[in-house]
């Protein structure tokens, strides 16, 4: 992969998770409390963005006095520890985000912050973080979804109960242990000489194109879900598939598995039960779209894997 020009939360951070601290409620604990530890606070899965990146606190601030949330240890990084914190009790006095559209630009403060520091949608923010605050934010993003999603026993139904420092909930009742969930998905660059298969989903911004991608089933292997979901989008058949990189994608808490597929045939047969349309495209006009000069088709949103895909392609960096 080049590194240089990684898709947001792929690149080499440098946080190290020291898992072996979060059993050891004491020492993690003494760890919290020092000066120099850090904590991200998030507000319904919204990160605390300032302008120049995450907004993150000291221990002591005032925000987290008043609010009750959960607290999860995401690890160290250059001698700083960092957690994260569940603020979404309080209500902001602006827009409240609006869940049912793609993307919402809503932004809420909250008094006891700076003006500049406010919670923002994470696909918004993503291209302005550096690798360490990509890393931080997407895993205390996809872990409070976790919580917020999972707080029954998927054996018996009793609420379950934060424990490990957040990385696990058990169950008073069963005793059963549940962990975060990762669900994989293959995202595919699908070529066929020098045309680009692409798709749309009826819930993107208008105009919006990129990379087909689906969700793996049950015993599969990456290859087979790339051919199967090409099929079921497109009709189109896939012959030699290639893994190229991953990327954590926590909205709410995939793993995008980037492959590149050479295609068998050309006719498209588009499923409206999976996507909206779906066509070829030059590697001429592809250019034009990714630099933004399109006039009918625009890209993908910077920083994620489809994107990526697409300009190394370009480059010739994909084999």
């Amino acid at each position: 992969m080049d590194l240089e020009q990684a898709p947001a939360f792929a690149g080499i951070s440098g946080l190290e998770r020291r898992a072996e601290l979060r059993r050891d409620t004491a020492r993690l604990g003494a760890l919290r409390e020092l000066a120099q530890t850090r904590i991200l606070p998030l507000w319904r899965g919204r990160p605390l963005i300032c302008e120049t990146g995450l907004g993150l606190l000291a221990p002591d601030h005032a925000l987290f006095a008043e609010q009750d949330g959960p607290e999860i240890f995401l690890g160290e990084a250059g001698g700083v520890f960092y957690f994260a914190r569940d603020v979404s009790d309080f209500e902001p006095e602006g827009p409240v985000p609006d869940s049912t559209v793609f993307f919402d630009p809503s932004e809420q403060h909250h008094p006891s912050l700076p003006v500049s520091h406010v919670f923002s949608e994470l696909r918004g923010a993503m291209a302005r973080l550096d690798v360490l605050e990509a890393e931080l934010a997407a895993t205390a993003r996809g872990m409070f979804e976790w919580h917020r999603s999972h707080g029954f026993c998927a054996a018996c139904g009793s609420a379950s109960e934060i424990a490990d420092a957040g990385w696990v909930r058990v169950c008073p009742s069963c005793k059963r242990h549940h962990f975060p969930r990762t669900d994989p998905v293959v995202i595919m660059l699908i070529t066929k000489g020098n045309s680009l298969l692409l798709g749309r989903s009826p819930h993107w911004p208008e105009g919006m194109y990129s990379t087909l991608a689906g969700f793996m089933e049950p015993g599969e292997t990456v290859e087979k879900a790339v051919r199967r979901e090409v099929a079921e989008e497109t009709g189109v058949v896939v012959g030699p598939v290639h893994f190229v990189t991953s990327q954590p994608w926590p909205f709410p808490s995939s793993l995008m598995l980037g492959c590149h597929g050479e295609a068998l045939s050309t006719e498209i047969t588009v499923d409206p039960e999976e996507i909206e349309d779906a066509l070829w495209i030059t590697r001429e006009r592809l250019l034009e779209v990714v630099a933004g000069r399109d006039k009918v088709i625009s890209p993908p949103r910077v920083g994620a894997i489809a994107g990526w895909l697409m300009r190394q392609w370009l480059a010739d960096r994909l084999d």
